[in-house]
């Protein structure tokens, strides 16, 4: 699929139970990896979700092909300086073909300014994750547990709290 097949804009709340089956359908591998079925991306409810999309801190774009959705990212602006990407996710069929990367440069021109720099967290089994945010600039910083899981947390520093177009060039 090529980038030209995606369009990348905001999902607005009527779009809501779709966005919540996308992810779903997508945090099913990463509840396998880590032998949970209760991971968050998994247990949010459609009216915690509503409530999460209408939040002014947070933005949630999508990625359709045609007029479905098939993948997500949600960043929340934490402090003024500092935003947090969650819940990136690309329905299983379409994963690996780029959507992903296209939604974590995307999210960027979605940051107010004066952000300065973006975390993002995954399993820190999730490789795949892993390696998907460092090739797109996010360097590791930590690990930590929370229960039974352990996450890796991975930053992103932007220039001067301006968006830096570092996306890969075919």
């Amino acid at each position: 699929m090529s980038e030209g097949d995606i369009r990348i804009d905001t999902v607005p709340v009527e779009q809501a139970g779709e966005l919540l089956t996308l992810r779903r359908a997508a945090f099913v591998s990463e509840a396998q990896i880590f032998n949970d079925p209760n991971i968050p991306a998994l247990t949010q409810t459609l009216d915690e979700l509503v409530e999460d999309l209408g939040r002014d801190t947070v933005v949630t774009l999508g990625a359709w092909a045609g007029h479905r959705l098939v993948g997500s990212i949600r960043v929340e602006v934490e402090d003024g300086d500092k935003a947090r990407i969650g819940r990136l996710a690309v329905v299983p069929d379409l994963q690996g073909q780029g959507i992903g990367t296209q939604l974590l440069f995307a999210v960027l021109g979605y940051l107010p300014e004066g952000v300065k720099e973006v975390w993002a967290f995954t399993g820190q089994n999730s490789k795949h994750n892993i390696s998907l945010y460092n090739d797109a600039g996010y360097e590791h910083q930590f690990d930590q547990v929370a229960g039974d899981l352990t996450y890796a947390y991975l930053r992103k520093v932007l220039e001067s709290g301006a968006i830096v177009d570092d996306a890969p060039r075919d």
